[in-house]
């Protein structure tokens, strides 16, 4: 029975027919009920009217006592008795029943010869008249009358419990479509479900929310292959580079030439290695997007004076004045691992792209339209037709004064559309190299719960 009852369409008939079938009942015995009032009312109606007909004009034999009657013709739904007012009856319809002598005028109930009585009586002038009918009688009466209102609600209940099963298998039929679309796909068949024109108003916006988790999972697919194919073509140069070192080192005749040879090997491994955490890094973003993981408020300030503690003494090696400018205590709705990232590859950018003696800056500003994050330094820059595309993945200007595997400013603009953040590269007004702006809608804005 439970598992019956875990189908919407068999939860739905079950409830309803049962709706239905005690509603039925409940109608009936109320039916039945008026019925039998209703009955005893006309019954009580027609006594009283004979009674009032006798008492308008009384049959010219009762003044001789003599109205014959047949035995066999005693058999009446109605007993009439006519008595005087001294007690003496004086005409009776039947001889099987004989009512009391003494009559309360009106209806009351009486017992006579084991037999109960429904008895109407009324004073005619030297006369009182009574009317009786077997109550054993009229309520057989009443009862057949009564069964016969009530009957046809009972036999009307099935019809309307199969109406309601077929409206119902019919109102729910878009639902089984969508049942047999999905029943008929192939595991990576992520196509959106068309919506069916009749579909219930209740089930459009499942299906709807079905069709944006399809188009997610598609993404998130879309993306992973992408992912691997980019991954695949990176490696496949280092890895290469790594093996023709090895040879190398194999080769090598003297002491000197494998010292030499070790040190690119090493230098090789470092940077397939920041190749790996990069690709790493980009595949988590990735996920967090897509996954759709809640925000929660970061303090920013305190994230870029960690940050630029981390990176501080790599900045001195080269001469670098890495700094904060400013840093307001405004806090913005984010994901604080995703964020630290984001700033950890956008001031490690700006210092191995500076020149030794260079400057970097890192500033964090509230303002009215909201929250901004500027990192700009004193290197080379980016010609502003390849701004654009070097947000991309593993694409690295020509002339990089830098080596690098192109992976941090993609990384940075993963991290910008996992915030809704804008992201914009520019030149540095004051330093006169790059500047990165990515602005945040405030904490208690509208986009902060996104």
């Amino acid at each position: 029975m439970t598992r019956l009852l875990s189908s919407l369409r068999a939860r739905l008939l079950v409830f309803v027919l049962l709706a239905i079938l005690a509603t039925a009942l409940l109608q009936a015995g109320l039916a039945y009920r008026a019925a039998r009032a209703e009955a005893d009312q006309i019954f009580d109606y027609h006594m009283q009217q004979t009674a009032q007909s006798l008492r308008a004009g009384l049959p010219q034999g009762l003044a001789t006592g003599v109205i014959p009657v047949p035995a066999e013709e005693q058999d009446f739904d109605f007993v009439l008795q006519i008595w005087t007012l001294d007690g003496v009856q004086i005409f009776g319809s039947a001889q099987r029943a004989e009512l009391p002598q003494r009559a309360v005028l009106g209806f009351a109930d009486v017992n006579a010869h084991g037999t109960r009585y429904r008895v109407y009586s009324v004073q005619a002038r030297h006369f009182v008249i009574q009317v009786a009918q077997d109550m054993a009688v009229r309520q057989r009466m009443a009862g057949a009358l009564a069964l016969r209102t009530a009957l046809p609600i009972v036999l009307l209940a099935p019809l309307l419990m199969l109406l309601v099963g077929w409206v119902v298998r019919r109102t729910l039929a878009p639902v089984a479509q969508v049942q047999h679309q999905l029943a008929q796909r192939q595991a990576d068949d992520l196509t959106p479900i068309a919506e069916e024109a009749d579909l219930p108003d209740e089930i459009r916006p499942l299906l709807r929310e079905l069709n944006d988790l399809l188009r997610r999972v598609s993404q998130a697919f879309d993306a992973q292959q992408r992912f691997v194919a980019d991954a695949a073509h990176e490696l496949r140069s280092p890895l290469a580079a790594l093996k023709l070192q090895v040879q190398g080192l194999q080769r090598a005749p003297d002491a000197a030439t494998r010292e030499r040879a070790l040190e690119r090997l090493g230098a090789g491994i470092d940077r397939a290695t920041r190749l790996i955490e990069q690709l790493l890094v980009l595949a988590r973003q990735q996920a967090s997007a897509t996954a759709g993981a809640p925000a929660e408020p970061v303090a920013m300030a305190d994230l870029l004076r960690s940050a630029v503690a981390d990176l501080a003494p790599a900045a001195g090696q080269c001469g670098i004045d890495l700094g904060l400018a400013q840093t307001d205590a405004a806090p913005v709705s984010g994901h604080p691992e995703a964020l630290r990232i984001l700033v950890r590859n956008l001031l490690e950018n700006a210092v191995k792209y500076t020149p030794a003696g260079g400057r970097v800056d890192v500033a964090w500003r509230a303002g009215d339209d909201g929250l901004e994050l500027c990192v700009e330094d004193s290197g080379p820059g980016i010609p502003e037709a390849e701004r654009e595309r070097v947000l991309d993945r593993f694409v690295r200007l020509p002339d990089a004064p830098a080596s690098g595997s192109g992976l941090g400013l993609a990384i940075v603009r993963a991290v910008a559309d996992l915030h809704a953040a804008t992201l914009r590269l520019d030149a540095s007004p004051t330093l006169g190299g790059l500047r990165v702006r990515v602005g945040f809608a405030r904490a208690d804005g509208p986009s902060a719960q996104r």
